[in-house]
Order: structure tokens, then C-alpha cells, then sequence
């Protein structure tokens, strides 16, 4: 230890002595003679040049910032020596940038822009690639991105510079989204002058929507949907976004743009004329959401723009192929044909909108069409870009290459043939078909007909339905059509219980299938011999019983289609839940209105959302609003029926009334 700092000494006053003049030679010439072992000279050198830069620091005046680059250089030519670590450079910069004021370090980082060139040598790109990413981050931790704009946006084009275009770190390689980016508006219904329409009155026509509360909370709800896509997956969700979306593009399609268009004084102030206007253009990074700017906005070609750009992404995403999806986040086919259709409407929108309406729509699917090249690199890993080989090299491989005559199409299935085998043209395939050349006797093998017993079908349903199993009510197997129609088939042929009659009659497949698995849990003990029932014992299905069943399944839906057409004729008679009534119902109904939810035929997820609203009373608004919106079954006089009998006599006399 005490020869080490012996050793650190001498190579300081000896670095102190080199660096003023500037003699790397004569510096490596007295290391050399000092210490012959490389990895301890090494050692010393790096903590001289951190002993140094101390005296500098203290010493140097804070205008100078020319002395401290000088020592950077000399840094790095002691490295190119291999007299110092490689990364020291940048471990020096990091000392100076936490030592500096703000604007010191704005004019030092210029020194860093400069010498990209040198950071990206092989001497020091992979030494120094890490500590130069900590650095950036360091700074960009103690800028202000209000305040500092200009400074933030140089160190990130110098990130861009200095790593490559496939380098991961600088990559939303999960496609995770900025949560924290929430907007906040509005959650009171202001007072009705504020909500007056506040275009002239030659501008009013009857096909105008009008741009009330109701309007403003869809319009401003739908950037919660736009800051996380993941939500649309959800049913409850989803309903709630395409009422809401369907509603606003309504609203931009009632509400036109022309090319000459008179903007109100309280708008803008213009000092030159409307054209000057027109060819100026203007950014805001987030727009105000204040009730009284609605209408304003809605007439202002950029924010109209802003929104429709922003459902054009949220769609891409739904639809796109992304590798860290969820299994369960996929859109169902009407799903998908909605989404489809509105995009439709969203571009023609686009081309509608003023000024270059065309232009602008075009140069937009050019971006989102290069948007899927992008997903689909990350998608493959991120793959290194490498520039394509030159025709000279390429030609000179290909003569280099043994040139085999390929065999053709013909000859391969004749030769298969010969054999008594299959060429399918795929290997899997190929295989998969030689497995037993006669394809009826293989579905008649009797490892392929068998019928399993219940124990064993219902295991894994059976332990989800355990609490300390902590599964989730959508990934259980009772969710699944797929396991449900096959469980009711096993059901009629192996369980006592599926013919008992019972008088609750069944709303829904998987909470049938959750009673009759609980059934069979308690059975279980008893179901050994259930076990041991060999697959030959079970008698085929009879096809006049297939002909009998698809004979009654066609009555049932004819008998359903008539039902519905009944059903539209009578709800057509029956009177609509208005606002009004939902607010007034709100008030009254705020502390029980999860009784009303259950009756409703809300499912506990649905409630769950409902409850993230912040009060009692705007939870039981939103939940009737989306029940009187999207409820076939929603009407005054159903509501009343279901109010009676849970003896809410206020909320049915407000109905009455």
C-alpha cells in the first residue's frame, strides 16, 4: 500500500510537470522507468489524473473552461499510449459536469459534441459507451426540460450520434407507455353560460352538435385511452371508448373546416392579414382544457389534426403484431370491422381538413406505413443494420460456390412414391403426412378416440376455483368457449348431475359450469372408478340424435329472432332515461348504487371500474349514463321496475315525476 502511494505521487507531480508542456513521451518514458508492471502502472495513472484534476479544479477560474478541455486531450493520448484505462475520459467529464454550474457545462459539452468522432473509436466506444449514457442521463436528471430545452435536445441528438441505430438501450423494446402523462379536465358540469354556443348565430344549423358537458367530458376522456391502448382490451373499456370516440368523430363531422375562415378576436390577435395567418404555423405541446375553449378548438385545423393523428395511432397499435402483447390482448372480429370503419372515417376527416387536406392525409400513411416497419425490427430482436454486399464481392462468393443442378418438383414425388411415401412440399408437412399413410385408419386409431374422465378434464378449473389460487376471473378455463363446449359434451355422457332438474334457471355458460364443478369436487373421493372407465365402453353418438339436436337448435334461433323482433317493437314504445334523470337518480342513489350495478347485470370487474371514479356520486352517475347508453333493455319504465324491488321508493318517484 505504501508503494502504491509512493507511485501515485511521483506519476502526479510527473503528469502536473508533462501536462503544462504538453509531453506525453517524456510522461510515459518516466511511468515506464517508475513501474515495469502494466496493470499497477495503469492503476496509478488513473488515480494521478483524478489527483490532478482535483488541483485543476481548485486552482482553474471559472471562466476558463479552455484548461479543462486541454486536460481532457491529454487524457486521451494517454490512453491511446495504454498508459491509462479507456474509460477515464469520460470518468473525468463526469467529475467536471458534477463540479460545474449549468451554463459551464452548456459551453463544456461542446467539447463532447466535437469529439463524437473520438468516443466512437474501438478504443474507446466499448469502454465508454456506458459511461457516457450515465453521464447524458446526469445531466439531463439537473436540466429543467421547460427551462433548458435547447441543452436537453443536444445531449439527446449526441446520444443519437454516438450510439448506433440498433443499439437497445435507446429503444422502447417492451412498448411500454407514459402512464404518468394523464390530462386533467373538468369533472363538474359548469354553469349553462359557459356552455352557450359561442358561434355567431349565421354559423348555427340544425345538423351541428351541440358542444355541451356532455360533448366536452367524452372529448377530454378519450386521452385516457390514448396514453394507455392497453385498456381498449378490456370489454367494460372498450365500450366506454368507441360510444365516446363514435360521439366526437360525429362531433368533427357536423363541425366543417373552410379554407377562408373568420377566427374570433378572443382567439387570436392577428398583425397582418388572414393569409399571413395561414401561413404561419404554430406547436403547443399540450392544449388547455378549460369547458369555455372547446368550440374554439374544434375550429382549429392543428388540434383537430392532433386528434384525429392520435386515434390513427391508437388503431395501428390494436391492431398491429406487437411481441410483448398479452395473449389475451387481441380485438374480437367486430372489434376489428369497427375499428376498420372508423378509420375510414379518420383519414377522411383528415383530407377534409384545411389547409392541404390530401397532402397532409398522404404524408400521414406514409409515416404510419414506416411506424409498421419499425414494430416489426423490434419484433425480430432488433437485428444490426449492415449495408449490402457490392456486386464485385457478391459474384466473386457465388463462383466460389459449389453449383449443385436442383432436382425437380417431379422426380422428388417418384422417388417418394417408389417408397410409399409422401412429398408434400414441406418438410413438416411431409412428415406429419408419413406418419400413417392411410389418413381414415389413422382417425379411427383408438388413441385418438377416447373420452376423458371428469377428474382428470376438470383438474385444472377445479384449482382455479380455489381462492389461494389468486387467478384471475378472466384467465380461468370456465371463460374459455372452447373448454365450456367441451365440458357440457363430458357432462351429458359421465356426470349424474347434468340431468337433475333445478329451478334456478342459467343465465350464463361459465357460472353453470362453476356450479357443476363444484359438484364434482365433492365428489372427487367417490369418482375413482370414474377414473378407471376405459374409452370403448362409451357408445358413439347416434346420428338421429345429431339430426334431432340440429332441428331443435334451429327452432330455438328462429323462436330467438322473433323474440328480438318483439322486443325492438316493444322498446321502441317504452321512454328513454334522460340526463336529467341520471343526475337526479345519482344524488339519491350514490350510497347503494352497487346493489343497482348487481341488478343491472354488471359483473364485479365492471363495478371495479366504476369505482375509480373519485366520488360516491360521480361512480353512480357514470354507471347509469353507460347503462342508458348502451343497454338494450334501458328505459324509464325498467329502471322503475328494478327500483321497486329494491324498495328505493325516492328513486322511483323521481322517475314518476
Amino acid at each position: 500500500m505504501a508503494m502504491f502511494e509512493t507511485l501515485r505521487k511521483d506519476y502526479s507531480d510527473y503528469l502536473q510537470q508533462c501536462f503544462k508542456t504538453v509531453d506525453v513521451a517524456t510522461f510515459q518514458k518516466n511511468c515506464i522507468e517508475q513501474c515495469s508492471n502494466e496493470s499497477d502502472r495503469k492503476t496509478a495513472v488513473d488515480q494521478a489524473l483524478r489527483d490532478t484534476l482535483l488541483m485543476i479544479l481548485i486552482e482553474n477560474t471559472p471562466e476558463d473552461v479552455g484548461n479543462l478541455e486541454s486536460y481532457i486531450t491529454f487524457c486521451i493520448e494517454l490512453c491511446r499510449k495504454d498508459l491509462a484505462t479507456a474509460s477515464m475520459p469520460v470518468m473525468l467529464l463526469g467529475d467536471i459536469f458534477d463540479s460545474m454550474t449549468l451554463d459551464k457545462c452548456e459551453q463544456l459539452f461542446t467539447f463532447v459534441e466535437n469529439n463524437v468522432v473520438v468516443w466512437k473509436e474501438e478504443l474507446f466506444f466499448s469502454a465508454c459507451k456506458n459511461n457516457l449514457l450515465r453521464m447524458c442521463n446526469d445531466l439531463l436528471r439537473r436540466l429543467s426540460r421547460s427551462q433548458q430545452t435547447v441543452f436537453c435536445g443536444r445531449i439527446l441528438l449526441f446520444l443519437a450520434k454516438f450510439f448506433p441505430f440498433s443499439e437497445r438501450s435507446g429503444l422502447n423494446i417492451v412498448s411500454e407507455f407514459n402512464l404518468e402523462n394523464q390530462t386533467e379536465f373538468g369533472s363538474e358540469k359548469a354553469e349553462e353560460d359557459v356552455l352557450e354556443p359561442i358561434t355567431k348565430d349565421e354559423d348555427k344549423t340544425e345538423n351541428k352538435i351541440p358542444i355541451d358537458y356532455n360533448l366536452y367530458r367524452k372529448f377530454w376522456a378519450l386521452q385516457d385511452f390514448f396514453r394507455n391502448p392497453n385498456q381498449c382490451y378490456n370489454k367494460m373499456h372498450w365500450k366506454v371508448f368507441s360510444a365516446h370516440a363514435s360521439n366526437v368523430l360525429s362531433a368533427f363531422s357536423s363541425f366543417k373546416l373552410e379554407e377562408q375562415r373568420s377566427y374570433p378576436a378572443t382567439c387570436i390577435k392577428l398583425d397582418s392579414t388572414v393569409e399571413g395567418f395561414h401561413k404561419e404555423t404554430h406547436y403547443f405541446a399540450k392544449y388547455l382544457t378549460n369547458q369555455k375553449l372547446l368550440e374554439l378548438q374544434l375550429s382549429d385545423s392543428n388540434f383537430r389534426r392532433y386528434v384525429l393523428l392520435q386515434f390513427l395511432i391508437l388503431f395501428q397499435y390494436l391492431n398491429s403484431t406487437v411481441k410483448f402483447k398479452a395473449e389475451t390482448h387481441e380485438l374480437k372480429p367486430d372489434q376489428v370491422e369497427w375499428v376498420k370503419t372508423t378509420t375510414e372515417q379518420v383519414y377522411t376527416l383528415l383530407s377534409e381538413t384545411p389547409p392541404d387536406g390530401p397532402l397532409f392525409t398522404e404524408t400521414v400513411k406514409n409515416i404510419l406505413k414506416r411506424e409498421e416497419h419499425w414494430n416489426a425490427w423490434k419484433n425480430e430482436g432488433c437485428p444490426p443494420f449492415k449495408r449490402p454486399a457490392s456486386e464485385s464481392s457478391t459474384e466473386n462468393e457465388d463462383a466460389k460456390k459449389v453449383r449443385r443442378p436442383k432436382r425437380r418438383i417431379g422426380d422428388i414425388i417418384r422417388d417418394a412414391q417408389a417408397v410409399g411415401k409422401y412429398h408434400m412440399g414441406n418438410p413438416e408437412l411431409t412428415k406429419l403426412w408419413n406418419l400413417c399413410p392411410n389418413n381414415l385408419e389413422a382417425c379411427k386409431s383408438k388413441d385418438r378416440d377416447f373420452l376423458p374422465s371428469l377428474e382428470i378434464y376438470f383438474e385444472e378449473a377445479i384449482m382455479q376455483l380455489d381462492p389461494s389460487a389468486m387467478v384471475e376471473e378472466e384467465y380461468k378455463k370456465v371463460n374459455d368457449g372452447n373448454f365450456g363446449w367441451r365440458a357440457l359434451r363430458l357432462l351429458a355422457r359421465r356426470s349424474p348431475h347434468f340431468f337433475v332438474h333445478g329451478n334456478n334457471p342459467i343465465n350464463r355458460l361459465p357460472e353453470y359450469l362453476e356450479t357443476m364443478i363444484k359438484k364434482i369436487a365433492k365428489d372427487r373421493p367417490q369418482a375413482q372408478s370414474d377414473v378407471k372407465m376405459e374409452a370403448e365402453d362409451t357408445p358413439p353418438p347416434d346420428s338421429n340424435d345429431q339430426e334431432y339436436n340440429e332441428d331443435v337448435l334451429k327452432q330455438e334461433s328462429e323462436q330467438a329472432d322473433n323474440e328480438n323482433v318483439e322486443t325492438k317493437v316493444r322498446e321502441s314504445k317504452l321512454n328513454k332515461v334522460t340526463p336529467e334523470m341520471v343526475a337526479k337518480l345519482s344524488e339519491v342513489l350514490k350510497g347503494d348504487w352497487k346493489k343497482l350495478a348487481t341488478k343491472l347485470g354488471y359483473t364485479n370487474d365492471e363495478i371495479v371500474f366504476f369505482q375509480g371514479k373519485p366520488t360516491p356520486y360521480e361512480q353512480c352517475k357514470s354507471m347509469l349514463e353507460i347503462w342508458a347508453e348502451e343497454d338494450e333493455d334501458a328505459s324509464v319504465e325498467n329502471l322503475a321496475y328494478i327500483l321497486e324491488g329494491l324498495k328505493c321508493t325516492e328513486a322511483v318517484a323521481i322517475l314518476k315525476t
